[in-house]
């Protein structure tokens, strides 16, 4: 969208681009955030980059971060975090960062998936291991800029380093996802997270809440009638049975 507004006419680039005199000087701290989201213009190159997202990013989302939503917006979050710090230097400064973003998939993906083959263009077979080095290979044939590459591959071995290396070594395991990302991802309401510490709805303690309908077309509120009726929802803690009610004998009393 953000490339397709861009031939539209719509915006200009540089109102966007990764200035840190604007975002010092000017407040415009907009920049730290959309310079992630401009992928170069249309060409080959980008509409790689789009596949690598569609593929190896929804195959680290379904494999080793199923059901650990938080933590893979976590490693988006650290991976932008870590690229703005790096480009703060200025010898390694660039005005959009998503390359490299999108270079930190690529990395993560070869190490979860090393023993992976892998084709480019449908002439070489390679190791899921080796696939950042070819891509960083064909950058430098397409005559593309070789530094965001880097970065990224930067971005991506200090993250694997501390959430998988270092632990696997003997190293104590603290880098762990922060609450507030785990109140993010309860409050965008979509994903799961193992263990989460923080529920979708404290209230009513479930992942999914809603309402549901009589056939004469009333609606009614779950949560209200588990308060109207707490003795037809609670198990009793007494007796160890899973329901209560009132017992009959065979006469009517």
């Amino acid at each position: 969208m953000t490339t397709a507004a861009f031939y539209l006419g719509l915006y200009d680039p540089s109102s966007i681009a990764l200035y840190y005199d604007d975002v010092i000087k000017r407040f415009q701290v907009w920049r730290l955030i959309t310079n992630f989201f401009f992928l170069g213009p249309f060409s080959l190159p980008f509409a790689f980059r789009l596949l690598i997202i569609a593929r190896y990013g929804v195959q680290l989302e379904r494999g080793p971060f199923d059901k650990r939503t938080a933590d893979f917006v976590w490693m988006f979050f650290f991976g932008a975090l870590s690229l703005l710090v790096m480009a703060a230097v200025p010898f390694l400064w660039s005005r959009f960062m998503g390359v490299s973003l999108v270079f930190m998939i690529i990395y993560i993906w070869g190490r979860e998936f090393p023993n992976a083959q892998v084709s480019i263009y449908g002439l070489v077979s390679l190791k899921g291991f080796y696939l950042p080095w070819a891509m960083l290979a064909l950058d430098l044939i397409f005559g593309n800029p070789l530094m965001p590459d880097i970065l990224g591959m930067v971005a991506g071995h200090l993250y694997y380093f501390l959430t998988v290396l270092h632990p696997l070594s003997g190293g104590k395991f603290i880098f762990k996802t922060p609450i507030w990302v785990h109140k993010l991802v309860a409050f965008w309401g979509e994903g799961a997270q193992v263990n989460a510490p923080v529920q979708r709805d404290p209230a009513a303690g479930t992942a999914f809440r809603g309402r549901s309908y009589r056939l004469n077309g009333t609606r009614n509120n779950t949560s209200e009638q588990a308060r109207a009726n707490p003795q037809t929802q609670q198990p009793n803690s007494d007796n160890g049975a899973a329901f209560r009610g009132r017992g009959y004998r065979l006469g009517g009393q």
